[in-house]
């Protein structure tokens, strides 16, 4: 076997034990973690740590499945446009480049791996509930470590540690965020906008998106952070029939459509359809 990756030594300087809250060191060979307190967590043979007090469950995360077509639907560049905004929002920013970045909901990993493409001298951590997502994430760069614990509850992550908090296509938990961040720190959240996934909403009967979505934003964030920027991305995909089965696969559609349905109505979509991106990027700065 392969010796494993190294975990990057500032992202593990980020994190903060789950049980007492102390900052927690890599053990020899970063075979796990531990904090001064004697609290360990094992490394998982895949890469990951897995980082919850003793008996909390998390939120059930994505399936393997929806990994899977995630990863799948991610890697042949589809959305690299998304990632590009998003890495646009985490550089303009004021003050130095970042230097440690948080991806929560980060999923596979995908989005941070493609920041820090642009960022050479940061890490980061992706920080997930899905299991079968952070074993994709931890080889997602080798800047960037990967860790299961639950967003809705203590993120183990240290106070006031992070320049960047980023959240795509994912919850946010608002007073958190505010704790990990500097003062001068930024959270990045990218959105899907009203017309995003547009032409197959009807024929596959997706979920649409929520026109009281920017206003959920704001309750969710307010008022321990304040929005200071608002940019968009919009462009136009031609997929083939595959790469909608996999699009639907990967998001919260997957849970509200049968296989079977779903197949026999990608079936009745052209060969290739023109499908529209459109998210919202918005950044925000604690408050105070």
């Amino acid at each position: 076997m392969s010796p494993r990756r190294p975990w990057p030594a500032r992202a593990v300087e980020l994190l903060a034990c789950p049980v007492c809250g102390a900052g927690l060191a890599a053990l020899p060979g970063d075979t796990g973690l531990r904090c001064a307190a004697g609290h360990s967590f094992d490394r998982a043979r895949q890469g990951h740590v897995t980082l919850l007090p003793p008996g909390h469950v998390p939120p059930s995360g994505d399936s393997a499945p929806m990994v899977a077509d995630r990863a799948a639907f991610l890697a042949a560049g589809h959305y690299d446009g998304v990632t590009a905004a998003l890495a646009d929002a985490v550089i303009a920013a004021d003050g130095p480049p970042p230097g440690s970045l948080l991806d929560l909901g980060g999923g596979t990993g995908h989005h941070l791996a493609g920041v820090l493409d642009r960022l050479p001298d940061a890490v980061g951590v992706v920080l997930d509930s899905s299991r079968y997502a952070a074993r994709r994430a931890a080889a997602a760069s080798p800047r960037a470590l990967a860790v299961v614990a639950d967003t809705w509850a203590a993120v183990p992550v240290r106070d006031a540690a992070v320049d960047r908090v980023l959240v795509v296509f994912a919850p946010r938990n608002g007073p958190e965020t505010a704790r990990v961040l500097r003062p001068e720190g930024r959270l990045v959240v990218v959105t899907p906008a009203a017309d995003h996934l547009a032409e197959l909403v009807a024929p596959l009967g997706l979920l649409t998106v929520d026109p009281d979505k920017a206003r959920r934003l704001s309750a969710s964030l307010e008022p321990h952070l304040v929005p200071v920027a608002a940019s968009g991305h919009r462009e136009r995909l031609l997929l083939d029939r595959p790469a909608v089965t996999t699009l639907v696969g990967m998001g919260p559609h997957a849970r509200h459509l049968a296989p079977d349905a779903l197949a026999a109505a990608v079936a009745r979509l052209p060969e290739r359809s023109p499908v529209t991106v459109s998210v919202d990027v918005t950044t925000w700065r604690p408050a105070g």
